[in-house]
């Protein structure tokens, strides 16, 4: 016989009170009193027939049983939840925006107050995607991506035309030995992005360039864009810049572009929604303001 599904209640005091490591604190996130979440563990432990807690002078620790148990329920709870959210907030306005994290870093949080200005009727949540993430699975009304103009199963338009060339702050050059040809980028330290699932951009820019160097003395790796960003912008070396997110730092002079060789990319940011969504009032709107926002030169 197929054993009974614990009550949500139950699930929901466990989860606050293994994150918190306090029955006190889980109360005041639920909203509830220590005892009402003391016998909800309970009813927990006694369907399940383990003990999830220790309880020891003042201190609550998960058992090896509850770790185990956390692990396995907290993915499912969190698809419940985005689920719930995704499905309550179709017909009202909130406007949930996924967004890979070095675009929404230079470009779409700053833009925002743009939007809330002219919108202020929509209550907007964010939250990161990652490259390693399949969107598929991910709830929003609109998300950031990069990628081809190729979408199966979403709506997508580009936000602008993409360009890839070497940028850095302007002390590094400053302090550092000429920089007239490609060639000369051997006696500058050089941020790559590269793991196992994106592709590094300085051999396209290179081939380009003419220049048959692929690697240099003094390289910083960078598992992802943001973290690449990061070490541009701290002057750690120069890296290749995609002309959305460097375009306000290059215009407030916080990089330069020591050369005029830009590349177009045959990739971009889109920005995509499911076709079930894309009609809905808040997405088009969104949709059609980024687009406009960004074709400003």
């Amino acid at each position: 016989m197929s054993r009974a599904l614990p009550p949500l209640s139950a699930l929901l005091a466990f989860e606050a009170t293994a994150r918190h490591q306090s029955f006190t604190r889980a109360a005041i996130e639920l909203k509830l009193t220590q005892t009402a979440i003391s016998h909800r563990i309970k009813e927990l432990e006694s369907l399940l027939s383990v003990q999830l807690f220790t309880r020891k002078q003042n201190t609550t620790r998960l058992t090896d049983e509850g770790r185990t148990y956390l692990e396995c329920i907290r993915p499912a709870m969190a698809q419940i939840a985005a689920a719930t959210e995704s499905v309550s907030s179709v017909h009202d306005n909130r406007l949930t925006i996924a967004c890979l994290s070095a675009f929404a870093a230079k470009c779409l949080v700053p833009a925002l107050r743009d939007f809330r200005q002219r919108h202020p009727q929509f209550e907007l949540r964010l939250t990161p995607l990652a490259p390693t993430d399949r969107l598929e699975q991910r709830e929003f009304d609109v998300a950031i991506w990069h990628g081809l103009d190729q979408w199966k199963d979403f709506e997508g338009q580009r936000i602008a035309d993409e360009e890839i060339f070497p940028v850095c702050v302007p002390a590094l050059l400053r302090d550092g030995p000429p920089l007239r040809t490609p060639a000369d980028l051997a006696q500058y330290p050089i941020v790559r992005t590269v793991s196992p699932i994106i592709t590094d951009d300085w051999p396209v820019w290179l081939q380009q360039a003419g220049c048959e160097q692929d690697a240099f003395s003094s390289e910083i790796y960078c598992a992802t864009l943001s973290f690449s960003m990061y070490a541009i912008m701290e002057g750690l070396g120069l890296g290749i810049g995609r002309s959305l997110l460097v375009r306000d730092d290059l215009a407030a002079g916080r990089l330069v572009a020591p050369f005029g060789l830009r590349c177009t990319s045959p990739a971009g940011y889109q920005v995509l929604s499911r076709p079930e969504r894309s009609a809905l009032p808040k997405v088009h709107l969104f949709k059609q303001w980024l687009l406009a926002y960004f074709a400003q030169p």
